[in-house]
């Protein structure tokens, strides 16, 4: 079956790349504030590393959620299989190519930079190809904050400095809270859909009620965070401009307490829309870091 380079790119889920290019480029934006010198060419390099094993990482899941027969024609999300679009066969080649690019890139890193990013690196892609078995037991959560904000961010710091700069982990508790959240608001809709694949979710166990107040904690501690940080004087006031984006986060917030009214289709597409607050939340917190730099 032939399908047109649009279709491939859909298939990795481009719409989810905030979540895996953002750390990186906070990161950057982290060292540059505190006047350390950063190889862009290296910055970028890694930020093309990253996407293309969270692409990979899609795709893997995809296939892994499909074959455990939790991905059907009657669930929320992807349909690239469950509609027949594309077969299990190419969309397993489609990962095994990704994972392979990811695994040349990443080398090649480890060589320019040395041999501390090959450990962060091999945690990153077990946890990605372990992902949908340890989601099944409900520490998708942990899985996603791991590599979708701890590691990426240590590594970046690695791999500009030479050594990992572990304050910016300041940083990769509301940068990767929100990141959470699009996980989150993705299990909080098909808690009844899991529940019948037999796995267990983290938001499965809390059910629906506790389970759409965490994913409010989680779009809206990120905002009190920076602002606790600007006040203990660990980053500059110009972050506060992450507050401009504060008006979306409660939009999704309304989104997700509109359950008791509308059921689950009242937020079925709530997860794209916290990948947006991540992609806004963190291009504002990077500029305000770029402009602690010049303007102190």
């Amino acid at each position: 079956m032939k399908h047109s380079p649009k279709e491939y790119v859909l298939v990795t889920r481009p719409w989810s790349f905030p979540a895996s290019a953002m750390p990186v480029i906070v990161s950057l934006a982290w060292l540059f504030a505190r006047h350390q010198s950063v190889n862009p060419w290296i910055g970028l390099w890694t930020l093309l590393t990253i996407i293309i094993v969270h692409a990979a990482g899609n795709v893997w899941s995809d296939y892994f959620d499909f074959k455990s027969g939790v991905d059907r024609d009657d669930t929320y999300g992807v349909k690239i299989l469950t509609s027949g679009q594309f077969q299990p066969k190419e969309i397993m080649r489609i990962s095994i190519v990704l994972q392979l690019a990811a695994l040349v890139s990443g080398i090649a890193l480890v060589c320019a930079t040395g041999s501390t990013l090959l450990w962060i690196g091999v945690a990153g892609i077990l946890l990605s190809l372990c992902y949908p078995p340890l989601k099944y037991m409900a520490l998708g959560d942990v899985v996603i904050y791991l590599c979708y904000a701890f590691l990426p961010m240590t590594g970046v710091t690695f791999i500009c400095t030479g050594a990992i700069q572990w304050d910016v982990l300041w940083l990769s508790a509301p940068v990767g809270l929100i990141t959470i959240s699009i996980l989150h608001a993705n299990n909080t809709r098909d808690i009844e859909t899991d529940r019948r694949a037999g796995i267990s979710t983290l938001a499965m166990m809390m059910g629906q009620t506790t389970s759409a107040v965490l994913y409010c904690a989680e779009v809206l501690i990120p905002f009190f965070w920076m602002l606790l940080l600007a006040v203990l004087g660990i980053v500059s006031w110009w972050t506060s401009l992450v507050w401009l984006v504060f008006p979306l986060s409660m939009k999704n917030v309304r989104t997700m307490m509109s359950y008791r009214q509308g059921g689950v289709a009242a937020f079925a597409r709530l997860d794209e829309a916290s990948a947006q607050l991540q992609l806004a939340f963190s291009l504002l917190l990077s500029v305000g870091l770029l402009l602690s730099h010049y303007l102190g």
